[in-house]
């Protein structure tokens, strides 16, 4: 099995696939709406939480979700 997800990179992850929905007007969608609440299941986290982190790196999330961007190195956490 890999390396632990730290809680930083699964809340980036998350908020990088829902932003990417978000963008295209797609959140009501029956493919986000299938995916999301398993990503949020998988990765043991809430909704709350993501938008929390979206809306602290908002830019950086945004970026990435256009595909213009890597995930950031778990070394910068706050």
């Amino acid at each position: 099995m890999g390396k632990p997800r730290s809680l930083k990179d699964k809340l980036w992850g998350a908020a990088v696939l829902k932003m990417s929905f978000v963008l295209r007007g797609d959140e009501e969608s029956p493919a986000f709406k299938a995916i999301y609440p398993g990503i949020l299941r998988d990765l043991e986290l809430n909704d709350a939480d993501v938008d929390k982190y979206i809306a602290e790196n908002r830019a950086a999330v945004e970026k990435a979700a256009r595909g213009s961007t890597p995930a950031p190195s778990s070394s910068n956490e706050r």
